[in-house]
């Protein structure tokens, strides 16, 4: 919903909420998470915007909001409303207003350390103690800087000074953070820094609402918080679609030639785009993949690529359209072609009747409303559209990868026969129960998978923690790897054990890298080799469809499974009885 872009207008958000919510639920695909809201300060329109922001990403929160200033209380002593609550993610909200003891100029460089230390000490106590006993995703708030320094510019340098106390707490919360799975911050010292730190400190909203911010900047911070959620949860894009003429570089290649299109050091709309470059192609490192989508004749689109001073070239592309096609069609072809959903995209045009075409008809796509070149960067920037909360090792090498694809869609069409161009690859299977060098790409990959996702449902890292775990669970991996080159972990299952001698199949996804490459049935038959080693007599398998996963329907039927009961929704339940099953992978050397 555009309304919840950025950039947003905050009247409009605030005044129409309501509406919005009720627009939104208009959404049948949602996934359902439990949010504690622990706060230091009132919450309750947090809370609000919060809300619009997660249904916007699919989300469906329900919430437990502690009563004011509680936030410690509920953490170290709980509540039995809380404790029925059973979060799976608390947010505390705490700002500067909730540091209890700042310096003065009467106290020694030892009695400040002590000071600072007491304040640390305080919140991580409250986050061990959660960790403890709800095994949640915590996500807690930096500290803003107070609204005025004492000190002048010397605040921020004197150890007196609050600036300076702040900052060193700040990187208390940073170094736990760093070591901890399952934490992250919620950096409202930027936000408020982005937003301004006098319009921000509103004293009028904390005195009469004891709200630790003004109100119009609360769209600002539930905006933030919002995507380290949808992060979390795998509701990131994953890639762009990217136009040429003025987006790329100033001018219009086609008319202007080469020569005289901006890029580069030498005129400072020049230097705009290099940057804009720039800053696309360190998204490469983060595992997005860049895409050309230009109504451009193709030579003239490589032509403008090589520049001398461009900083992006051919190859940091995995699919160049420059053509006169449609680009709403274009786009929809870059994510055939990639296999993927097409709201995994981001498409990035100054043309406004572009950018619309895209938006009516690719269902899904984010559009960022850019104007100007300077302001490209920071539109993209705040949507946040790839927030990163885990990282994985592939996701440096993601580019790599789906170029890999393409040459295996390409050595395919040699063959005549399917199944000699799968032996032609190679390829080697690892499938074995979790270890913890997986784990966050474990996790990541149950969140991403939409199309090869028979339930569709969604673990955290603490999640995938604790089934690890839990012996009453058989959790698999599947790593494959092939002459062109290693996929790394694209398939995950895990199945609960319950009546001693049943597994049910809570979790069964595939990387759609790797579709109809005979990975399903190496997985299947590693899963019934493990639950014969547990005497599990018979395994049932579910599928819930949504508007995604249509091409796993008949997954279970292929896997040799009896359909034991469906609903008029689709929702089917399936059952095999372990002793009748027959490995059907006869392409794939598997080991453990």
């Amino acid at each position: 919903m555009k309304e919840l872009e950025y950039p947003f207008d905050v009247d409009y958000l605030i005044k129409n909420k309501r509406k919005i919510k009720k627009k939104l639920l208009l959404n049948d695909n949602f996934i359902e998470k439990r949010i504690a809201i622990l706060g230091g300060s009132t919450t309750s329109e947090i809370k609000n915007m919060l809300e619009l922001f997660l249904l916007n990403y699919g989300i469906k929160p329900t919430f437990y909001e502690s009563e004011y200033n509680k936030f410690f209380e509920d953490a170290m002593f709980g509540n039995e409303e809380l404790d029925n609550f059973n979060p799976d993610i608390i947010y505390i909200h705490t700002t500067n207003r909730n540091i209890i003891n700042y310096p003065t100029m009467y106290d020694d460089i030892k009695t400040i350390d002590e000071m600072l230390e007491n304040e640390y000490k305080k919140y991580e106590s409250i986050w061990t103690k959660l960790f403890e006993k709800f095994n949640a995703t915590i996500i807690q708030n930096n500290f803003e800087y107070p609204y005025y320094r004492l000190l002048g510019n010397k605040d921020a340098s004197d150890v007196h000074g609050r600036i300076n106390f702040v900052t060193r707490l700040n990187q208390k919360f940073y170094d736990y953070a760093s070591e901890h799975n399952n934490f992250f911050i919620n950096d409202i010292n930027y936000v408020s820094s982005c937003y301004g730190l006098d319009k921000w400190a509103n004293q009028f909203y904390w005195h009469m609402y004891k709200y630790a911010m003004e109100v119009p900047a609360i769209p600002y911070l539930s905006f933030n918080l919002a995507n380290i959620i949808k992060s979390i949860y795998g509701k990131n894009k994953k890639a762009f679609v990217l136009d040429l003429d003025n987006t790329l570089w100033g001018g219009i290649i086609g008319d202007d030639g080469v020569e005289n299109i901006r890029i580069g050091k030498e005129v400072p709309s020049g230097q705009v785009y290099a940057e804009f470059q720039e800053y696309l192609k360190d998204h490469k490192a983060l595992g997005i993949i860049l895409n050309i989508n230009s109504k451009n004749e193709y030579e003239n689109a490589i032509a403008g690529l090589k520049h001398p001073a461009s900083i992006l070239l051919p190859d940091d592309f995995i699919i160049i359209k420059a053509n006169w096609n449609p680009k709403n069609l274009n786009t929809k072809d870059i994510a055939e072609e990639l296999n993927l959903g097409a709201d995994s995209f981001v498409f990035v045009d100054d043309n406004p009747a572009e950018r619309k075409v895209v938006a009516d008809y690719v269902e899904g796509i984010a559009t960022p409303e850019i104007d100007q070149p300077e302001n490209y960067i920071r539109i993209i920037d705040r949507n946040a559209y790839f927030e990163v909360t885990n990282f994985s090792e592939e996701d440096l090498k993601k580019s790599e990868l789906y170029r890999d694809n393409s040459k295996r869609s390409q050595m395919m069409s040699t063959f005549d026969n399917y199944e000699d161009y799968l032996k032609s690859l190679e390829m080697k299977a690892e499938i074995a129960s979790f270890k913890p060098i997986y784990l966050e790409r474990i996790s990541q990959l149950t969140n991403k998978s939409n199309q090869f996702n028979l339930t569709t449902k969604r673990y955290s890292l603490s999640d995938i923690e604790e089934v690890k775990n839990d012996d009453n669970y058989i959790k698999l991996y599947g790593k494959l790897e092939d002459i062109f080159g290693d996929n790394g972990v694209i398939s995950v299952v895990i199945g609960n054990i319950k009546n001693k001698d049943e597994l049910h199949i809570d979790l069964w996804i595939m990387s759609c890298r790797v579709l109809k490459r005979n990975m399903e049935f190496a997985m299947m038959d590693k899963l019934v080799e493990k639950a014969k080693e547990k005497n599990i007599k018979t395994i049932y398998g579910y599928y819930y469809p949504t508007k995604k996963n249509k091409m796993v329907n008949d997954f279970y039927d292929l896997q040799g499974f009896t359909l034991k009961k469906s609903d008029e929704e689709g929702n089917k339940v399936y059952k095999l009885d372990v002793d009748k099953y027959v490995n059907q992978n006869n392409v794939i050397e598997v080991n453990e």
